[in-house]
């Protein structure tokens, strides 16, 4: 009885385990088409900046704009895998229809001077994004020292007296702007299904291989 139990306990162990791999390669699969999905949005062809914004309708819509930077820069502070610790720097971008946005200009480095923001009239593209980096482990933005430390688009307008309306950039006709982009990639979304996949099934191999063992060692005893 107590062998046919662990027969029982073993056969269902592994297939609980190859259940969760096969859901996350079903997983995987949907993540992939999401991830092109946002991929091809991302790299449509760029249009005008709406006259009337809808931040649920136009996120991630690729976008070109005409203009010049006017104000002062904010700086967020952010960190990259290859850089390290640096600020992200958002400027108004007054358009020449006298509408004003802001412009996230890129990356720059904490062990950099911080660029000059370009003069003149010039264009930029990227994607509309309204981050949701705020959480309440967020501290205050130490606005002396002008450290932000999330992309609060509403907050950000406030202060850089613009529409609540961020222009992520990916390409700039400025041949002084410095900074690197920061463009929105769907390399930086999370897709680990696959690695989870190879996790359930290796599990459910070590559970087999532990089972037939249990299984070989009661067999002996019972002989």
């Amino acid at each position: 009885m107590r062998f046919w139990g662990m027969v029982v306990f073993g056969v269902l162990g592994v297939a609980v385990l190859l259940s969760l791999g096969v859901w996350q390669l079903q997983r995987l699969v949907w993540k992939n088409d999401v991830l092109e999905a946002i991929e091809r949005k991302i790299l449509a062809p760029t249009v005008d900046i709406p006259e009337s914004v809808i931040p649920e309708a136009h996120s991630l819509l690729p976008v070109h704009a005409d203009g010049r930077y006017i104000g002062n820069t904010v700086r967020v502070l952010v960190s990259q895998k290859i850089y390290g610790a640096g600020y992200r720097l958002i400027t108004a971008f007054e358009l020449l229809d006298g509408r004003t946005i802001m412009v996230d200009r890129g990356f720059t480095s904490v062990r950099s001077s911080q660029p000059s923001t370009p003069q003149g009239t010039g264009q930029v593209i990227g994607n509309l994004q309204w981050p949701q980096e705020v959480d309440s482990f967020t501290p205050e933005n130490d606005l002396a020292a002008n450290i932000w430390f999330a992309r609060n688009v509403v907050r950000l307008a406030d202060h850089l007296k613009a529409e609540p309306v961020l222009l992520v950039l990916r390409e700039s006709s400025f041949e002084t702007e410095t900074s690197t982009p920061l463009p929105k990639m769907t390399a930086n979304i999370p897709n680990d299904h696959m690695n989870y996949a190879i996790t359930w099934f290796s599990l459910a191999l070590i559970w087999l291989g532990m089972s037939g063992y249990f299984l070989y060692r009661s067999r002996d005893t019972h002989l």
